[in-house]
Order: C-alpha cells, then structure tokens, then sequence
C-alpha cells in the first residue's frame, strides 16, 4: 500500500459495499423465481425494480460522493468504473426478471437455474470481497473465482443455446428464451467486469 500525506475520503468503501448487498438482494429474487408459478412472478419483479431502483440511487450516491470529493481512495475513473458496473449488474438482473413476466413465459428451460446459481455465488463473492478494498487485502481469490464462474457461466449458456436451438421449441418461443438467457449472460459478464476492476485497483495500490 502505497504511503499519502493526505486524508482520503472514505464512505466510498460503505456505499460500495451497500451496493454488493443490494445485488444479493436481487440474486435473490432471481432465485425466487425459479420456484415461482406465473401468478408470483409479477410480484417478484415488483421487489426486483425496487432493489434495481435502490442500486440506482446507490450508485448516483457514488458519483456524487465522487464529484465533490477533493481527494479519493483511489483512482476517480476506477471509482466511476467499479460503481458503473455494479450498476450494470443489477440492471441485467432485473432485465431479465422483468422478460419472463412481460413474455409470460410457462417454463424456463432446463439449465436457466444454474445460470442463476452461478450469478446468486457471484454475487456472494462480490458482496464478500468489497470491504477489503479498504486493506486491499485477501482480494485475489475474488478475482479469480469470480473469472473462473464466468467461464462457468460462458459453458451454461452454449450448453442452454443449443438447446434452444435442437428444435423443441418453436421460432417465437425460441426468441423470447434467448433473450432471456443472454441478459443473464451479460450479468456474469458484469460481474467479471467488477472483479477486473478490483484488480486493476489492488495493481495499482500494491
């Protein structure tokens, strides 16, 4: 860790760290509704917009904190960067929460729960590893768990596309649970990205 003379500002670690649970909220409800019937699924994705509205103002809180803070804890676009894909997570999830419901789809297809298992660890790991920003310490498993789950994740979602694709489905349905599975593939894809994130930001404060 490098050494400063200056005092940083650090509520940046408590709203980062308020964000990370906020997206466990949302994993689950992901979770919820894979147990859920067609008559709850409108309710989950009313709790799902809800936490996706809290992660907006919590990343909001974020950028002002930053633009009216003399001195940060780290680098300011690496702060603007790790708030912006967090964010991007719970949109994914909530996107998808939100395309089941408006498509009024019966049956998810076999596989989407491991993509979802897959995000509801991400989200564990994520939410675990924000406090150490403020050590920067005990971070690099993080990092390289949550790769190795999106790597997972890229499995699941050929595996799920082909089945898709295997002619059980017809041409309509086979584009709404497409669409479905992509949005949840872009979450993995964001959860990656704030792991990457983590790391540049360790890199750079070794």
């Amino acid at each position: 860790m490098r050494f400063r003379l200056t005092p940083r500002e650090t509520s940046f670690y408590d709203m980062f760290a308020a964000s990370a649970d906020n997206i466990v909220t949302g994993s689950k409800l992901l979770m919820e509704l894979l147990g859920a019937d067609s008559s709850a699924r409108a309710e989950i994705s009313e709790r799902m917009r809800a936490a996706e509205h809290a992660g907006d103002d919590a990343t909001h809180a974020i950028f002002h904190q930053l633009n009216s803070s003399f001195i940060t804890p780290f680098d300011r676009e690496d702060i603007y960067s790790l708030a912006s894909s967090l964010d991007d997570i719970m949109d994914f999830m909530e996107e998808a929460v939100d395309l089941v419901v408006l498509y009024q789809v019966e049956e998810l297809p076999k596989g989407v729960e491991q993509q979802i298992e897959v995000l509801a660890r991400a989200a564990e790991l994520t939410a675990e590893a924000m406090p150490n920003l403020r050590t920067m310490t005990n971070l690099t498993e993080y990092w390289i768990e949550v790769n190795r789950l999106e790597n997972q994740a890229d499995q699941i979602h050929r595996k799920l596309l082909a089945h898709l694709f295997n002619g059980k489905y017809d041409a309509i349905e086979v584009l709404k649970l497409k669409q479905i599975v992509d949005v949840l593939e872009e979450a993995a894809d964001a959860f990656e990205h704030v792991a990457n994130t983590v790391e540049t930001i360790a890199v750079k404060e070794s």
